[in-house]
């Protein structure tokens, strides 16, 4: 049996399917965060009291810096997502960037975006 160098149009079909799927999910949860962050969608007491205001102050920071560190990394994976459909398009998703063999179905369900298996992730850290 010869060793299959691509996923089939199909294969490819379904992991478009998936990929479509956690990427409009992504992106709602992004847009989320950024309204948050913009206060967009506030209706709480903090611009009238102002000793809670003070008090809240500190956690609230911590809060924001957190959104902004969530989104960051929301908008990295929806990058992430999206370079994926390119490869779909061009037919080299799936493929190990190291190896060049194919990257087992499994991992790729579970992390679409993957441009590694598992072995050649594990090997770039030793």
């Amino acid at each position: 049996m010869e060793k299959k160098t691509r996923y089939s149009d199909e294969e490819l079909e379904e992991f478009r399917t998936i990929i479509n799927e956690k990427l409009a999910v992504a992106k709602e949860s992004y847009s989320n965060m950024m309204k948050q962050l913009m206060n967009q969608d506030t209706n709480d007491v903090t611009d009238t009291s102002p000793t809670y205001k003070a008090l809240e102050e500190g956690s609230l920071t911590q809060t924001k810096e957190e959104l902004v560190n969530m989104a960051s990394r929301q908008q990295k994976f929806i990058q992430g997502l999206e370079s994926a459909l390119v490869r779909i398009e061009n037919k080299t998703y799936g493929i190990d960037r190291i190896t060049g063999e194919l990257i087992p179905k499994e991992r790729l369900r579970a992390v679409p975006h993957a441009t590694l298996s598992v072995a050649s992730k594990n090997a770039r850290k030793h």
